[in-house]
C-alpha cells in the first residue's frame, strides 16, 4: 500500500497529464482508472473545466495530506460543493429553512 505522499505525487502528476491532454504512461494504479473514469463520465463544460479541476485538485491534496488513503473522486468533489451551496442559498432565502 503507498503511503498518502506516494498517492498525492501519483495524483498530481495525473491531474498534469490531463491538463496537458497527454499521458505517456501505461501503468496505471486501479485507483487512478477509477478517478479517469469518473472525471470523463462527469459534464465539466470547456469553460469551467480548468477551474473545476483546479479546485478538485486543492481539495484532493488537502485531503490527502489530513490523512485520507485515497484520492476524492471527481463526482463526489461535486456533489459536495453543490451540497455546500445549497446550503448558503438557503441560508440567504428569507423563510428558507
Amino acid at each position: 500500500m503507498e503511503d498518502s505522499q506516494g498517492i498525492l505525487a501519483r495524483f498530481n502528476r495525473l491531474m498534469r497529464d490531463l491538463e496537458r491532454g497527454v499521458s505517456t504512461r501505461n501503468c496505471f494504479r486501479p485507483w487512478e482508472v477509477e478517478l479517469l473514469l469518473d472525471i470523463q463520465g462527469s459534464d465539466l463544460g470547456t469553460a469551467n473545466r480548468r477551474r473545476v479541476l483546479s479546485r478538485y485538485r486543492r481539495a484532493v491534496e488537502r485531503r490527502l495530506e489530513e490523512g485520507a488513503s485515497q484520492p476524492l473522486k471527481l463526482s463526489e468533489y461535486l456533489a459536495g460543493s453543490r451540497a455546500v451551496a445549497l446550503q448558503r442559498t438557503a441560508r440567504c432565502v428569507p423563510g428558507a429553512a
